[in-house]
């Protein structure tokens, strides 16, 4: 005889059922998600995104007035970091001397190149700028992009060293709003300097990965050391080089 002991369940006791198996998928998947895959996608994003919040926000002048604001950070050796400039089109700024200052003004007074003329000392962490690096516009070093480098003292999760920095915009050479001294006249917009660093390092394709700290300046516009007013949108741009890259 056939047995249909099968048919003799509800219909709503079968749905019941199905309703139950369908929860329990559902809470497994929450289960696996929530307490292993995504802990596991935050610490690698993290590990790669480290944070800045121990930074301060704006760099100083050698007489403690406010300098320029920090925008970029980079992730990975010094070496890497001079690699991915160099294929980026900037060069590393030579140091401050008597000899680099002379060549600089007398460049500047004849309109010719120096691509690695030097740029004035910043401080952050109480000592100036690790690294420097420069792209001139035209032929001349009166208009220039550049950024200073500071090598941060926390290493990120995995071991690699972190970078902030400024880079800012030299539109033209004038004198110094606070001490009439002959200086570099910086562009305001400091975002537009930010964005225009990191269009040319994504040209290399040497970036492993790019994103933006929101909110990182809460104080979007000032002054820097030389009286020359500055804004922001707040956002602080970090890029994380590739380590097969100038090791």
């Amino acid at each position: 005889m056939k047995d249909e002991t099968a048919h003799d369940t509800p219909p709503h006791v079968s749905r019941l059922r199905r309703l139950a198996r369908y929860v329990m998928g559902f809470l497994l998947l929450w289960l696996v998600a929530a307490y292993l895959l995504l802990p596991m996608g935050w610490r690698l994003v993290t590990s790669r995104r480290p944070s800045f919040n121990d930074s301060p926000r704006v760099t100083e002048t050698g007489t403690h007035h406010p300098g320029d604001p920090l925008n970029v950070c980079l992730i990975g050796s010094e070496a890497e970091v001079e690699s991915t400039m160099q294929a980026a089109g900037w060069s590393r700024a030579t140091a401050l001397g008597l000899r680099s200052d002379f060549k600089i003004v007398v460049d500047s007074a004849l309109s010719r190149p120096d691509p690695d003329a030097p740029v004035s000392s910043l401080y952050l962490f109480g000592r100036r700028q690790d690294l420097a690096f420069e792209q001139p516009v035209g032929n001349s070093p009166r208009r220039r992009h550049h950024v200073r480098l500071w090598r941060m003292d926390r290493k990120t999760s995995d071991g690699r060293t972190k970078w902030i920095g400024s880079a800012v915009y030299d539109k033209h050479v004038g004198l110094s709003r606070t001490t009439g001294q002959i200086t570099h006249v910086t562009g305001p917009d400091v975002d537009a300097e930010r964005d225009y660093l990191f269009k040319c390092l994504e040209g290399t394709a040497l970036l492993a990965d790019m994103y933006i700290v929101q909110d990182f300046h809460l104080q979007l516009h000032g002054t820097n050391g030389g009286g020359d007013p500055w804004h922001t949108d707040g956002g602080l741009c970090c890029g994380v080089i590739a380590q097969s890259n100038g090791g």
